[in-house]
């Protein structure tokens, strides 16, 4: 059983490049909402707290999900990933309230994502008293992803958003899955010191990263052992790859 965390869902988003009014997270994986998948890998965990952060029609997000023991926030209007953790902080801290010094932020898009890997991952982060531990994989196609960057030793520097990224950064095949466990008050602090200051004028939950190693602290890596539990969708096309795979993974 892994140590009491609370888990953050990001769910805010409309998804552009869907075609689409309704909200990425809702559109469906075998018949079913994309965050459901998320939620049923998340359950076997047992999260002290649930919490999902809602933006974009976020009342269709709020029915879709009524039957489960969730408490919802609204990020308006979405300045990024680290804004929307920060609209969640009033419930993290009640999480904590129940043992949850372990805050497990993940996306809602994200339907082949699985409970072992998020075990692992859990399991990792509290062993090695990091500040953060972060989900990665390697992709033969890294376009569209956060990249890793390491030292020579294979330790964690840094994020690079692809839009920041230079050319050199770009090549690199291990990304980010934009799953990450943090202790608690260290996340807290950071979220606190977050700027805005890149090409999208958005505060990156990424960042934390950063600031958290600036300040001593460990940042950990677990690499997906299957790289496909990384993929979201952002197209009809990544969707159509989601649901095949979902598909292969329920006959085998």
């Amino acid at each position: 059983m892994v140590a009491p965390f609370t888990g953050v869902i990001l769910a805010a988003g409309l998804g552009k490049r869907m075609n689409s009014d309704l909200p990425k997270v809702l559109h469906p994986a075998l018949g079913r909402p994309l965050v459901s998948h998320v939620l049923d890998q998340l359950a076997p965990l047992h999260p002290v707290r649930l919490i999902v952060v809602v933006g974009h029609r976020e009342e269709l997000v709020r029915s879709a999900l009524n039957d489960r023991d969730l408490h919802f926030v609204t990020q308006s209007p979405q300045l990024g990933t680290g804004h929307a953790v920060q609209m969640a902080w009033e419930e993290v801290e009640r999480g904590a309230e129940k043992g949850g010094e372990t805050v497990l932020v993940l996306a809602g898009d994200m339907p082949l994502v699985r409970t072992m890997t998020l075990r692992r991952l859990l399991e990792r982060h509290v062993a090695d008293m990091s500040g953060a531990t972060f989900l990665s994989g390697e992709l033969d196609a890294p376009s569209g992803y956060g990249r890793v960057v390491r030292d020579r030793r294979g330790d964690f520097v840094k994020i690079v958003e692809e839009k920041d990224a230079t050319a050199a950064e770009r090549k690199i095949a291990e990304v980010n899955s934009g799953v990450y466990a943090f202790q608690r008050k260290a996340l807290g602090e950071a979220l606190g010191l977050l700027r805005a200051d890149n090409t999208q004028k958005e505060y990156y939950l990424t960042d934390t990263l950063a600031i958290l190693k600036g300040r001593g602290m460990r940042v950990g890596i677990v690499q997906a052992s299957d790289p496909r539990e990384l993929f979201g969708v952002n197209t009809p096309e990544q969707l159509s790859l989601v649901d095949e795979t979902l598909r292969a993974w329920g006959e085998s």
